[in-house]
């Protein structure tokens, strides 16, 4: 892109994080006294974090580094995306070239937008709740813990030797799960219900249950037309963030309604969606519901630069979520210097993820495992904000070529697997090495829905690239690990590694397979 290019040529790649970090961090100029209970119920004290977490959820994304790209990317070319004022006051301190009329009126065409998905979404809630009250199948779950945000992959699905790497298998198993279960919930439609020792694995339509009784159908009734009316006026007169939260004001009074019984005993979140802890979450604590926030991969950190760390990325410092369960103590400290020391955090090892029944082919002979990232197309990279470009096909690519020499030359099979499936937004330079490195006899190509725990187990040793989850996962069942980097830009020291070795160039690459025959 223009402006991805314009920006690399005047030596501020970091525009779009500097802007974005400070939406992280600046609160908004907003009294408290201006927010309204009807709209944030329980979270009222925290509507200001509420808002920004909103904000960076709706307005901070790809879109509007892809808005701010194409701004730049011609002279005298005028910046537009939908943004508050408070932001569009940011962009102008980084000297953006903002077109303020027409920011204002797309803002202010999103705000009724949203306005109006608010309205929608307490007419959904109405008819389903009064659809479920004649069906009445919610009042048979009960005691359950809901995982939210998952895919197929993450649910159980055993091999032959009937293990299965996923999360919901992983919390079955963890010591700290709520005990006494009866089901285990998520919002993958289209699956079969399954069982995970002898507990139903099912799905429900929403994180939390709708109301099925009169009452309480008429009580949410009562409160969205009120909701609504005060989103309006406000809107009216400029009081734009009870419209912008009115749908998910909608979804925290549903769960007002309900019994504490009909919520989940835990509700979990995992951290790809890291920043946004939804409203209706302090209505379901404060009814008794454990809410935590999960790490499924410790590859969060920013790569140490010579000359020090740099800031953290967007949404981190923004996160305020009740309890956090990690890997290490690497990444508690991560987290805490994110949030704060007073963090409840949990340090729990490796936690699964995603999961397939796929079999893992036979291979005979020593074997290394090896984690790559699929390097993105320029256009898909260039949009992502980053600042220190090492995820290139250039760097990818020589990460693969120089460890398949070396493992040629130490006798090892190489059995890698790629982070995930990602289609035509993979890098064509790295699909032609894909094709190149499947034709040789000392590469095995693995499914990358295979989990990588049960591919670490059936390799001797593991090479994983900066600073990929799969060298933790290594090192906890005992197999040798590093990182492998071919540039040198990875500093030695860099905590991101959790302490695990880095390899710099083919030399030191040679000498670690050696010194692990």
């Amino acid at each position: 892109m223009r402006g991805y290019r314009y920006l690399k040529r005047i030596d501020s790649l970091d525009l779009i994080g500097n802007i974005t970090r400070d939406f992280t961090r600046k609160q908004l100029d907003i009294k408290k006294s201006q927010f309204s209970k009807i709209i944030f119920g329980t979270g009222i004290d925290h509507a200001e974090i509420i808002c920004r977490q909103y904000l960076l959820l709706r307005c901070a994304g790809l879109h509007f580094n892809c808005n701010l790209l194409y701004g730049v990317g011609k002279p005298g070319r005028a910046f537009i995306s939908p943004l508050p004022p408070q932001w569009r006051l940011i962009c102008k301190q980084h000297s953006v070239n903002i077109a303020s009329v027409r920011n204002a009126m797309l803002w202010n065409s999103f705000i009724m937008m949203m306005l109006a998905y608010g309205i929608f979404t307490i007419a959904k809630i109405i008819f389903a709740g009064i659809k479920a009250t004649f069906m009445s199948k919610n009042e048979e779950l009960e005691r359950y813990v809901y995982f939210h945000a998952l895919t197929s992959g993450n649910l159980p699905q055993p091999c032959k030797d009937g293990r299965s790497y996923d999360i919901i298998t992983w919390y079955s198993q963890w010591n700290g799960s709520v005990p006494d279960i009866n089901n285990f919930c998520h919002g993958v439609n289209g699956v079969k219900e399954t069982n995970l020792n002898g507990k139903p694995v099912i799905f429900i339509n929403t994180p939390v249950l709708l109301p099925i009784r009169f009452s309480r159908i008429i009580g949410f009734l009562i409160w969205g037309i009120g909701a609504s009316l005060l989103a309006f006026l406000d809107f009216m007169r400029g009081r734009w963030w009870h419209p912008l939260l009115l749908n998910q004001a909608a979804l925290a009074a549903q769960v007002r309604i309900m019994p504490p019984n009909k919520l989940a005993k835990e509700y979990l979140f995992h951290n790809s969606g890291w920043f946004f802890r939804p409203l209706w979450t302090y209505e379901a604590e404060k009814l008794g519901s454990q809410i935590t926030m999960y790490f499924y991969s410790t590859n969060c950190e920013p790569f140490k630069r010579v000359e020090d760390y740099p800031p953290l990325p967007y949404g981190w410092e923004a996160m305020n979520w009740p309890r956090y369960l990690v890997w290490d103590g690497y990444q508690a400290d991560f987290v805490r210097n994110a949030v704060g020391k007073s963090a409840d955090i949990c340090v729990v090892g490796p936690i699964w993820f995603n999961s397939s029944n796929t079999e893992i082919p036979v291979v005979t002979g020593k074997k290394v495992a090896v984690f790559d990232i699929t390097p993105h197309r320029a256009s898909r990279y260039q949009t992502l904000g980053i600042d220190f470009e090492y995820y290139l096909p250039t760097v990818c690519n020589s990460f693969l070529q120089d460890i398949q020499k070396a493992a040629e030359n130490c006798g090892y099979k190489m059995l890698w697997k790629r982070k995930r499936k990602i289609g035509n937004m993979m890098n064509p330079h790295y699909a032609y090495l894909e094709e190149q490195l499947s034709n040789s006899t000392y590469v095995v190509s693995i499914d990358p829905n295979i989990a990588a725990h049960r591919l670490i187990e059936y390799c001797d040793i593991v090479i994983s690239m900066p600073f990929t989850s799969t060298a933790l996962i290594a090192r906890d069942l005992g197999k040798p690990s590093c990182y492998y980097d071919p540039t040198g830009l990875v500093q030695k020291d860099d905590r991101a590694a959790h302490g695990i070795p880095i390899i710099t160039g083919m030399k030191e690459l040679a000498c670690w397979l050696k010194n692990h025959e």
